[in-house]
């Protein structure tokens, strides 16, 4: 037994030619582009929002020094944050940044749900792709009965194309969906966690932005400002 054996070109141009079509016709190209980019998620680790917490603790410390209007040339690399933070410097309410964070949350589950169910139909596809395969063998079989030869070649193809709808489904697309969801639960989590500290940002900062404050300017030392005088006197 080789595993050149297990290898036949029909079946595998039904199979995953077909498994192809039926995900194209099923799912917009833009979102089946998204599913074939969301494999590189796999490869990374799961998202944490601990960098971007102490990214957000930082802006709050630069606003309470220089100013709200100071995060203005801060450099936000989330887009999340980056819009709550643009909404805090304009003096939006807490509850309106809550909002924004909400609203990008749900559009976010939402293109991770378009993914996910991506993925689960090619899993769904494949192995109906595979008895396509072996109805297709087996028509080839029966009808070059009078050929021995044929028949050995058409009875591979009804048996392997069964195999590999059964191996694409369930060691690719299926475990493909299922870590995709797992990733996009875990970023919904920890993506929560910047509701909190933003809002709480947004309602020190909201008042005084209307009441139009600025931070103090830094005062001369007297004896900075005396000296010109002198020299001007001499």
């Amino acid at each position: 037994m080789t595993p050149g054996m297990f290898l036949d070109p029909a079946a595998l141009a039904i199979v995953f030619g077909g498994t192809a079509l039926a995900a194209a016709l099923r799912t917009p190209a833009r979102d089946l582009g998204r599913a074939l980019l969301a494999l590189r998620v796999l490869a990374r680790r799961r998202f944490r929002a601990d960098s971007r917490l102490d990214q957000v603790a930082a802006l709050s410390r630069i606003a309470a020094r220089h100013g709200v209007h100071a995060l203005d040339r801060s450099v936000i690399h989330d887009g999340d944050v980056a819009a709550a933070v643009a909404l805090i410097v304009d003096g939006a309410q807490p509850q309106t940044v809550i909002d924004s964070l909400d609203i990008a949350r749900r559009a976010r589950i939402e293109r991770h749900r378009v993914v996910g169910d991506c993925w689960t139909g090619v899993a769904e596809a494949a192995p109906a792709l595979g008895m396509v395969g072996t109805l297709v063998g087996l028509v080839a079989m029966f009808t070059r009965m009078s050929d021995p030869g044929a028949i050995g070649a058409a009875m591979a193809v009804a048996l392997l194309a069964t195999l590999y709808g059964a191996l694409l489904a369930n060691l690719v697309a299926m475990p493909v969906a299922t870590r995709l969801r797992a990733a996009a639960r875990a970023e919904a989590l920890e993506r929560a966690r910047l509701v909190a500290p933003l809002a709480e940002l947004a309602a020190r900062e909201a008042p005084r932005v209307r009441a139009g404050t600025r931070p103090p300017a830094p005062v001369a030392d007297p004896q900075e400002q005396e000296e010109p005088e002198r020299e001007e006197a001499a």
